[in-house]
Order: C-alpha cells, then sequence, then structure tokens
C-alpha cells in the first residue's frame, strides 16, 4: 500500500521566519500611522524613479489638439466676419477666410481651380498695396515662428510643407489675432 506523506506542520518547519523583534514599549496609533506614511513615501518614490529610468528611452512628442479635434468642413458659403478695426489684422481675416471659402493650395500662389496659397491669398486680397501686403506676410511668418520655432524660413516653405489646409488656415487666423492685439 503506497505511503501517504503529509504536508510538515508549523512547528516541523526548519525555515527561520524573520520578524521584527517585539518592541520593548507599545507605539500609538498616530506613531505607526507616521511610520507608514514614510515607507509609503519612500517606496512611491522609489516607483517613480523606476518609471522615470525604465520610460526615459521612449519618444514622444506633444500633441496639438487642434489638429485632432475637427468640426464639420462647411460645403456652404460663409459670410465674412466683422473685420479687424487695425488694416494688417483686417486684411489677414479676409486673407483667411478667401482661403476658407476658396480653397487653398500648396505649390503655388493660385492654381486653375482658383484655390491659394496662404501668400496668395494675403497679395489677392491686399489689392496692390505692397506695404500692407509686406507688414502682414511679416506677422503670418512671426506667428508661425512662434508656434513652430525659428526654424521656419518664409511663409511659402511654411506653405508647401502641409498636405492639408487645416494648419495654414490657423496660422493665418492666428496672425490676424495677433496683428489686431499689436494694433497694426
Amino acid at each position: 500500500m503506497p505511503q501517504t506523506r503529509h504536508a510538515p506542520t508549523r512547528d516541523q518547519t526548519t525555515t527561520p521566519t524573520t520578524t521584527a523583534p517585539a518592541p520593548s514599549m507599545e507605539l500609538s496609533l498616530e506613531e505607526r500611522l507616521t511610520l507608514v506614511t514614510a515607507r509609503m513615501t519612500l517606496r512611491l518614490d522609489e516607483a517613480a524613479v523606476a518609471y522615470e529610468v525604465n520610460t526615459a528611452h521612449i519618444p514622444t512628442a506633444p500633441i496639438d489638439l487642434t489638429d485632432v479635434v475637427t468640426g464639420p468642413i462647411n460645403t456652404g458659403a460663409v459670410p465674412l466676419p466683422h473685420l479687424y478695426p487695425t488694416p494688417v489684422a483686417a486684411l489677414l481675416q479676409r486673407a483667411h477666410h478667401r482661403l476658407l471659402t476658396g480653397g487653398w493650395c500648396s505649390g503655388a500662389l493660385a492654381d486653375e481651380d482658383g484655390t491659394r496659397c496662404m501668400l496668395g491669398a494675403i497679395r489677392a486680397e491686399a489689392r496692390g498695396d505692397n506695404g500692407l501686403e509686406a507688414d502682414a506676410v511679416a506677422v503670418l511668418l512671426d506667428a508661425i515662428r512662434r508656434t513652430f520655432g525659428n526654424d521656419v524660413d518664409s511663409v511659402p516653405t511654411f506653405n508647401d510643407a502641409h498636405r492639408s489646409s487645416r494648419v495654414p488656415l490657423r496660422m493665418v487666423d492666428q496672425a490676424a489675432g495677433l496683428a489686431d492685439a499689436r494694433g497694426l
């Protein structure tokens, strides 16, 4: 008949237990809570350092929510909103409206369909006023550099670097607000 072995009881085990010796005096509740808080703070700090070390190699880029959150595309005629009172801001606002209603393109000032790039819309809305056009382009370039850094060398280069109209239109709109804030 096969023999059955029973698991050893606690008294029969030979593994030593490591328990802290009983303190000679009893700790109060507040003292115990302070000790637990100190231990937990230490463990959380160690976990935070371990997380930073474990994730330091993962490249992350900031997310621009204006590119993620979109509204419906308006296919109907959009009325021109109330213009800014300053001439450069009003020009940029008209250029934005032209891009919004007439369409945006890259690689040319205007294409055969009538769509325009950022500079083409500004030039069309300036109606031959070269000084006003230059001021608007300067403010637009400044707005672009504020958002994308000083590596952008010109408005046409920035325009042609995009495949959709979302970012160029947003930058023209922001430049209109910047020009108005400057009183231009």
